[in-house]
This record gives C-alpha cells, sequence and structure tokens, in this order.
C-alpha cells in the first residue's frame, strides 16, 4: 500500500511513500548483519565507474541466503522486515533445528507460514525447488543461473519470471522483460513473486530524499561548457547533438553487450520499447 500527502509544505507536494503494512517489527537479527562499506561508484582502483553517487544514509547489510541449500528441514516465518539494500521485503526463517536466515519474502508470505527447501508437493509460495519438479506455468523468483551458486535473477520488488516448458535437461523461463531463456532444470528457484510490488508506485518528491539514497545530483552535458562535454558550448540553446557521454561514448542507437558473451541460452529476445 502507498501513501499520498496533502501538501501542508513543498516538500510533501506529489509525494507517494510505501506504507509498510506488511512489515511485522523494526527490530533485526544482529547475527545476521554486517557493516557495509560505501564505494560511492568507484571500483578497486579508485576510479568512478558509476557517475553521481555518494553521500547518503548508513546502511547495514542484512545477510540473504540465496542459495536456499537447507534442504528436508522445515522453517517458520517469524518476521517481515524492511531492507535498505534492496526494493523488496525480507523474511526471517526460524528452521526447527535452530538455525535462522533471510531469505527474499514473495507476495503473500505471512508469519507463521512453515516453508523449506524440497521438490515434493505441496507447491506454495515461500517453497523453494529445483526446476524440474516444479509445474508448467508457476510464477518463480530467485533464480540459480548455475546448480548450487545461489538465486541470481528476478529479485526485485514486484517482479516474478514464469516457468514455460522443459526438454532435454534444460527449462524455459520467460523473464520479466519478455525474454525466454533456457536454464538448467536442477537449479532451484523460489515459488511466488517478489513482495513490495508497489515500490513503483513510489515518488520522492524532493532533491533531499534522493540525496538519502545515495544519489547526487546529475547536471546535463547541454548545460556545460566544450571542454567538459560534448554537448557542451554554443549561444543558447543547441540542438542537434549525438547523445554522447563525457567522454564520447555514443549512449544510443547500439547495442553494448560484450561480444564475449553467448546467446545460445536466449531462446527469444527481450521485448523492445516502442
Amino acid at each position: 500500500m502507498t501513501k499520498k500527502f496533502k501538501p501542508t509544505t513543498p516538500s510533501q507536494r506529489k509525494l507517494v511513500l510505501p506504507t509498510f503494512g506488511e512489515i511485522t517489527t523494526k527490530k533485526r537479527q544482529k547475527k545476521l548483519t554486517e557493516s557495509k562499506k560505501r564505494t560511492n561508484g568507484r571500483n578497486h582502483h579508485g576510479h568512478i565507474t558509476c557517475r553521481h553517487r555518494g553521500g547518503g544514509h548508513k546502511r547495514i547489510l542484512r545477510l540473504i541466503d540465496f542459495k536456499r541449500d537447507k534442504t528436508a528441514v522445515q522453517a517458520k516465518v517469524a518476521t517481515i522486515e524492511y531492507d535498505p539494500n534492496r526494493s523488496a521485503h525480507i523474511a526471517l526463517l526460524n528452521y526447527l533445528d535452530g538455525e535462522k536466515r533471510y531469505i527474499i519474502a514473495p507476495q503473500g508470505l505471512k508469519v507463521g507460514d512453515m516453508i523449506g527447501t524440497t521438490d515434493l508437493p505441496p507447491f506454495k509460495v515461500g517453497i523453494c525447488m529445483t526446476l524440474k519438479a516444479m509445474p508448467l506455468g508457476t510464477n518463480i523468483h530467485n533464480i540459480e543461473i548455475q546448480p548450487g551458486r545461489g538465486g541470481k535473477l528476478v529479485r526485485s520488488a514486484g517482479l516474478s519470471a514464469q516457468l514455460l516448458a522443459r526438454s532435454g535437461g534444460y527449462a524455459s523461463i520467460k523473464m520479466p522483460s519478455g525474454e525466454v531463456r533456457l536454464i538448467n532444470e536442477t537449479c532451484r528457484a523460489t515459488i511466488g513473486v517478489v513482495s513490495n510490488p508497489e515500490h513503483n508506485l513510489r515518488v520522492d518528491a524532493k532533491a533531499g530524499r534522493t540525496r538519502w539514497r545515495g544519489f547526487r545530483p546529475t547536471v546535463r552535458g547541454a548545460a556545460m561548457n566544450p571542454v567538459d562535454h560534448p554537448h557542451g558550448g554554443g549561444e543558447g540553446k543547441s540542438k542537434g547533438n549525438v547523445p554522447q557521454t563525457p567522454w564520447a561514448q555514443f549512449t544510443k542507437g547500439f547495442r553494448t553487450r560484450s561480444k564475449q558473451k553467448t546467446g545460445k541460452w536466449i531462446v527469444k529476445a527481450r521485448k523492445r520499447k516502442k
């Protein structure tokens, strides 16, 4: 659910924030957290590789179990919690043997539900199993690319993929982008849609709220001088620039996918925006 604010102050005009009605506690499991070091968009050389990042509120990293490799042990959902490091909510699982783990919470998962990792029915939300054991047409998330390496695909709020078919040891998965790709059927995935589907309805409404999330201001290239950007300079507002980065790298009209990556697992390319 989202909440719209009355514009009693300028910063509340057009402000839309989530109500966090699904969250059941504000306390985190300290044993499942660790400190998070900020990179501010820099790589291990100290060079900026992601621009306009820095500052923002301090965050503590929650250790999420993407592998879901604890088989044959049932777990009870203890809490649904907020995670500042991702758009989806997370759920705390209390396993019957005493261990506790965080997972990405699917939509509809409630406190008290019993879930686990198994290839046996019932096929309910939150159950993790291999693709070869799932019914066709199931909505899934947190999908592995290689068996045992942990979920890499479909982990953002409100997303889900669909299991279309199985053949020759591979499963055909329809991704949220519309792409259909093959994945080894022994890879694991979690049943259900990722929680917090209203995340894309959020409107920050002021620059300060964006700064809290670690995003710094972005200046248009056309507003710069020629020495700073290919779009810069000119008397008055200029037109007709070819979209480029500050380092004259073209940014529209050609593919940026690495040539070293293979496309043999892609059955159908993703939908193109018109």
